[in-house]
């Protein structure tokens, strides 16, 4: 009988490293001029190259290299300026040539870091081990048909780059927020469009535990094809748990290869896990080593746009905006363009940050579109901003009255449609004097009050008045003239 002493529950950590496919935006595929574009009819972006026909050839995309460097270099990774594709052999039925080209002991990035910020205000660094460029494999089908299997080779020879994290991450939260930094960084830099339901964001999470406190791995089990933040998540905490109680219960982890079922929650066994020697790397013959020179990579990193966080922090600092709003704003590549294009042209950047911020993305959502299908243009918008700020127009109007109608003519000037549909604010004196006059008077009893102190009233002949002038009026010009003839 074993005298070990049992572990407790709370002595245990998780370990874990994601390794995330990213697959790159281009045009073309990675080693053919097939189209790389997703919703085509099955085997319609194919050719000799993707079909690995007898002599047919890989030529490399240029245009791969620059955003897998892009990527390494936001990733603070360093650079590999001669790196080579590898041949990783294993046969499956969507994989034609029955080997996939990738990168194994020369990636084209290496040792970088990202850093994520915990809920509690903690920041944690995680290691980048490397990020090396492959092509994608098809796609079989098995629901098609009773009797057979169909294939789909529109994906194969689609680029990805696969970011490999060191085993840094010791909770769910840290492995979510990393995914949720990844996917906003190759959205930011225009690398891939980061659509997990597509396909274009996927992870492996490789997961193990170890006691607090021990320096050695424990054994990791690999679980394949997350699609989502959140089952990145669930996966984690449902293996945790079910390592956990193998271990207290005497048994030992088996490394395996695991799928994850999304309707339960819950884990299970594919296959053993595969050791490196099973893929019997080596050099590929048919693809020169990759030369970057100094030239071009100066080029790559000057062309780097500035990066979300660092966005964020100037925005915070030139313009007084709050963390929120900068955060909002510095992550959606669409709306920063959009806030970029207008600031030329608007009198008080702030207004514009909240204007962005506040009323117009509470008119996107309740219209169910993005920045980008916003028929305002940047323009119109400072336009319309200038114009509540120069009191020639209320801000309830404009957003009510003046931006609906800036929809169906997108091309009018902004003054002239107002001034065209009766929107600017009264200017006349006489006329809003009037107004304030035939309030009062209706409203006697609330004027005795508000002599006898009970100043709350003041909204309502505020309110009365407006309506007056159908919204067409300064409510601090009234205001003054109520306090004035309140006397």
């Amino acid at each position: 009988m074993s005298t070990k002493t049992a572990v407790s529950p709370s002595e245990f950590e998780l370990v874990s490293g994601l390794e995330i496919h990213v697959q790159l935006n281009t045009q073309s595929k990675i080693f053919s001029s097939d189209s790389a574009s997703f919703g085509a009819k099955p085997n319609e972006h194919i050719s000799p190259v993707s079909l690995a026909l007898p002599g047919a050839l890989p030529k490399l995309n240029k245009e791969v290299v620059a955003k897998a460097v892009r990527m390494g270099l936001a990733l603070n990774c360093t650079i590999n300026q001669v790196n080579y594709f590898d041949r990783k052999n294993y046969f499956y039925a969507d994989l034609p040539k029955g080997y996939q080209i990738t990168q194994d002991n020369k990636p084209i990035c290496q040792n970088g870091f990202i850093n994520v910020t915990l809920s509690n205000g903690e920041e944690k660094r995680i290691g980048i081990n490397r990020i090396h460029l492959e092509e994608d494999a098809g796609k079989s089908l098995h629901d098609q048909d009773d009797k057979y299997s169909y294939v789909d080779l529109n994906r194969a020879g689609v680029p990805l780059i696969e970011i490999v994290t060191e085993p840094d991450i010791r909770s769910a939260e840290e492995a979510s927020l990393l995914l949720t930094e990844i996917r906003k960084l190759v959205r930011h830099l225009d690398v891939s469009d980061g659509n997990m339901e597509e396909g274009s964001l996927r992870c492996d999470a490789n997961i193990s535990i170890r006691e607090q406190g021990t320096i050695e791995f424990g054994t990791r089990c690999e679980v394949k094809n997350l699609n989502s933040i959140r089952n990145v998540r669930r996966a984690m905490d449902f293996e945790y748990g079910r390592q956990k109680e193998v271990i207290l219960a005497g048994g030992k982890i088996i490394q395996s290869t695991l799928t994850f079922d999304a309707d339960h929650g819950t884990t299970a066994p594919m296959r053993s896990k595969e050791e490196a020697n099973d893929y019997r790397y080596f050099p590929d013959p048919d693809l020169a080593p990759v030369h970057i020179s100094d030239e071009w990579l100066a080029q790559l990193k000057f062309d780097m746009p500035a990066l979300p966080q660092e966005i964020a922090k100037k925005l915070v600092t030139d313009y007084g905006v709050s963390d929120s709003e900068a955060t909002m704003l510095s992550e959606d590549h669409d709306l920063l363009s959009y806030f970029n294009e207008a600031l030329p042209f608007v009198n008080n950047k702030k207004s514009l940050v909240n204007w962005l911020t506040g009323s117009v993305r509470a008119l996107l959502n309740e219209q169910e579109i993005g920045i980008a299908d916003f028929k305002v243009i940047p323009e119109q918008l400072a336009d319309v901003i200038n114009m509540v700020e120069d009191k020639k127009i209320t801000q309830q109007i404009a957003l009510q009255q003046l931006l609906p109608a800036l929809f169906k003519a997108p091309a009018d000037n902004v003054m002239e449609l107002a001034a065209k549909l009766n929107l600017l604010i009264v200017e006349n004196s006489d006329e809003l004097s009037t107004f304030v006059d035939d309030v009062l008077v209706k409203y006697q009893p609330q004027v005795e009050a508000y002599r006898k102190g009970k100043k709350g009233v003041l909204g309502l002949f505020v309110g009365e008045v407006m309506k007056l002038a159908k919204g067409k009026a300064d409510p601090q010009k009234i205001n003054e003239l109520l306090q004035e003839k309140l006397k």
